[in-house]
């Protein structure tokens, strides 16, 4: 079972909807990727409170439907 990258960016959006999102699929599989994600609600907000405020948009698919994702969190300057 994979993921498509605009249902990954459509979920974290959902969740954070004044995200910007830029996601790559790292293998060419739907199963590993890479996701970019600048949030306004990310300010004052470590790195870690950030990247959890991602996994819980992607509603515990880590793991399952999305077996990897190298995420890098930022506020929008």
């Amino acid at each position: 079972m994979t993921m498509a990258a605009t249902e990954i960016e459509a979920l974290i959006k959902a969740a954070l909807p004044d995200a910007l999102v830029e996601i790559t699929d790292l293998a060419g599989d739907g199963d590993h990727y890479a996701a970019r994600v600048a949030s306004a609600s990310f300010a004052g907000k470590s790195r870690v409170a950030q990247h959890k405020l991602v996994y819980e948009a992607l509603g515990g698919r880590m793991g399952g439907a999305l077996h990897a994702l190298q995420l890098t969190t930022a506020v929008p300057t």
